[in-house]
């Protein structure tokens, strides 16, 4: 064996390969979108105003609920369907209307955090390779002698990199100009919930981003479908288990939204950032623990899933020496 064969088939070399090119891969995304002021605005300051549409509407729901309970000289002050027996009872309704509307109001903040990473997971990950193709670069991607989840990997990366200023100026936002109160009483198992679910998230889409290709001009509708349906389904404005207290097809339609890892990383992150007592406990899916184990078991079953795809893209590209995609 000549040194050059040796050389190249060394792990140590092989690691070092594939981790230049992950950083190689995610370097457009963490320093060049940075080099455009005016993607910052966009990405940072836009997205607000949909967000401040939910908030907006939150509040005037639990501003309604707060004249109901104070009564007018032509109302009496309700207390639920009843008249407050009790100045006691008006303070403690009082309490409970502005403890949920403030949770309302930080399910909105912190589901539109989760909506930067899931756009780009369809945008930015999903049709990424499909966008390659067309500019002419895959086929250097699947020449270059690395691992092609590298070059996932280093999307993915670069990806939640440059999301993070989205999700960061919204959680700002949420916390200095709308008001939100966050009571985190377990950073550690926030951070690990967090990180579980970017990385299944972010595998869901290094999945997709195969099946993109192959399924070629139908990726742009999927991504659409994938928008504003899931948005709803997986409760990014509201507590998804919500849904559940829907008769007939609200649980159906929980149960789909739950598939995407968003919904149970959401529903966890709400419980550690406002308790779990808030809404009563009742809106719940499941307690924090079990939603980080689901979580793991995503993250584990999507980048296995990944793994697979990109294989049988490979495999599809030796054997017919092409990689067009069906009706092109």
């Amino acid at each position: 064996m000549s040194v050059a064969t040796d050389r190249r088939t060394d792990l140590k070399y092989r690691v070092g390969l594939n981790l230049r090119a992950v950083v190689g891969r995610s370097y457009p995304r963490i320093v060049g979108a940075n080099r455009e002021p005016s993607w910052i605005f966009f990405e940072a300051f836009l997205p607000l105003l949909g967000i401040a549409a939910y908030v907006f509407i939150y509040q005037f729901f639990g501003l309604q609920a707060t004249a109901a309970i104070l009564g007018n000289p032509g109302n009496p002050p309700m207390c639920g369907d009843h008249v407050c027996a009790s100045v006691a009872e008006q303070n403690q309704y009082l309490a409970a209307v502005n403890a949920n509307t403030n949770a309302l109001i930080a399910s909105v903040v912190l589901g539109g955090t989760m909506v930067a990473f899931w756009l780009n997971v369809l945008w930015s990950m999903a049709s990424q390779l499909y966008w390659e193709k067309e500019i002419g670069n895959l086929q250097l991607y699947m020449m270059a002698p690395m691992n092609r989840m590298a070059l996932l990997g280093g999307m993915a990366v670069g990806g939640m990199v440059m999301t993070s200023m989205r999700a960061v100026s919204t959680l700002v936002a949420g916390i200095f100009v709308f008001g939100v109160i966050f009571q985190v009483a377990n950073p550690l198992l926030l951070l690990a919930v967090f990180f579980a679910t970017l990385i299944a998230l972010y595998g869901l889409g290094m999945m997709f981003a195969s099946l993109y290709l192959l399924w070629g001009r139908e990726a742009w509708n999927l991504s659409a479908l994938m928008e504003e349906p899931i948005f709803f389904s997986s409760g990014f404005y509201f507590p998804l288990g919500g849904l559940f207290r829907i008769p007939g097809w609200g649980p159906a339609v929980a149960i789909a939204g739950s598939f995407i890892p968003a919904s149970i990383g959401l529903d966890a992150l709400r419980q550690l950032t406002l308790g779990s007592t808030a809404f009563g406990g009742s809106l719940w899916i499941f307690n924090v623990t079990t939603e980080l184990e689901i979580l793991v078991g995503m993250a584990v079953l999507f980048l296995i899933l990944a793994r697979y795809c990109l294989a049988y893209l490979e495999t599809l590209a030796k054997r017919e020496g092409k990689l067009t995609s069906r009706h092109q």
